[in-house]
């Protein structure tokens, strides 16, 4: 069974910089898989932030672009995911999910608050 494990929030000052991990185990299962990173900030809907697939290849929202990076860590049968944010914004501040897509599975973490505030 595959668990997704969020670190690395908290609260920061509007410029700078914090990363995020997600730890997943029990991944060897799937063949193929897309990890991401979602947020939600309170009163709007989830919103997809990066992706990043088991071949490398990335997205990110027209709004993270420049400032955000999604990388991988790449073990025998487990995956490290990180969302390194730089630059953040107050409007940034959102509960962070770590997200695994594999067909028709699909796991979340638990979520880890990002506050960027003054």
């Amino acid at each position: 069974q595959v668990q997704l494990v969020e670190s690395g929030g908290g609260l920061v000052q509007p410029g700078g910089s914090l990363r995020l991990s997600c730890a997943a185990s029990g991944i060897s299962f799937f063949s193929t898989y897309t990890m991401g990173w979602y947020r939600q900030a309170p009163g709007k809907e989830r919103e997809l932030v990066a992706g990043i697939t088991k071949g490398g290849s990335t997205n990110y929202a027209d709004s993270v672009k420049g400032r955000f990076t999604i990388s991988r860590e790449v073990a025998r049968n487990a995956v490290t995911v990180y969302l390194q944010m730089n630059s953040l914004k107050t409007e940034d501040t959102a509960v962070y999910y770590c997200n695994l897509k594999s067909g028709y599975s699909e796991v979340w973490g638990q979520g880890t608050l990002v506050s960027v505030s003054s």
